[in-house]
């Protein structure tokens, strides 16, 4: 079914983020919809440089609160915390065995594909874009894994669904806790973002605020 723009626009301004969730829990087949919408994310490349964590553990909701500030008035009352692992350069560099796995496994190509993509990738790795280091390829990697959240929420948005982004937390403790869980394997990942899911508890407080689309954009014609 084609989305008029009327309703394309009433589901941005549905979303927002939501400080207050009633505690119901969304249904399984809503959820695995958003999941399926981080999944089929574009991603550079298409190697996908994300993993996604679903915790709904009481235990570890209780571990991760202290040093997840920002989302401490949702974790409890939100039907799921997202957090959206992002790969390290270990993985990214253009001879990795995770590139090899996504090009003949998931892509497809044959050894001769492999082998030109893998050069024309280390060309713009390293001459384009100059990712050479450890922190620019995981900035790199997390600014992947924020197509897939964009996605995530929207989709959650146009089912009746809420969501609340978050970045208000301290990295060092958060992937030490996932370590500890055996979660996270910190040669490969580091914790890009998070977010919480549900259901609204109250209505937002004020519409939404936005600069104007003359302030933000530059037609060149």
């Amino acid at each position: 079914m084609k989305l008029t723009p009327e309703q394309i626009l009433e589901i941005f301004n549905f979303r927002h983020a939501c400080k207050k969730f009633d505690g119901r829990p969304l249904p399984e087949a809503e959820w695995n919809t958003i999941l399926e919408a981080g999944r089929l994310s574009p991603s550079s490349f298409g190697y996908e440089p994300w993993h996604f964590v679903v915790v709904q553990k009481r235990e570890l909701l209780e571990k991760l609160y202290p040093w997840t500030w920002g989302g401490q008035r949702t974790l409890y009352n939100a039907s799921h915390l997202l957090i959206i692992l992002a790969r390290r350069q270990r993985d990214l560099q253009p001879d990795s065995q995770y590139l090899g796995h996504m090009m003949r496994d998931v892509l497809g190509l044959t050894p001769e594909l492999c082998q030109a993509r893998e050069e024309r990738y280390a060309t713009w790795q390293e001459r384009d874009f100059d990712l050479t280091q450890e922190r620019p390829v995981f900035d790199w990697a997390c600014k992947q894994s924020y197509i897939a959240l964009a996605n995530m929420m929207t989709v959650a948005a146009s089912l009746g669904v809420d969501s609340c982004p978050i970045e208000g937390f301290k990295r060092t403790e958060v992937e030490r806790i996932l370590q500890e869980e055996g979660i996270l394997e910190p040669q490969h990942f580091g914790v890009a973002v998070m977010a919480t899911f549900g259901y609204r508890a109250e209505a937002p407080h004020r519409p939404k605020t936005r600069q104007s689309l003359g302030e933000i954009t530059t037609w060149v014609r």
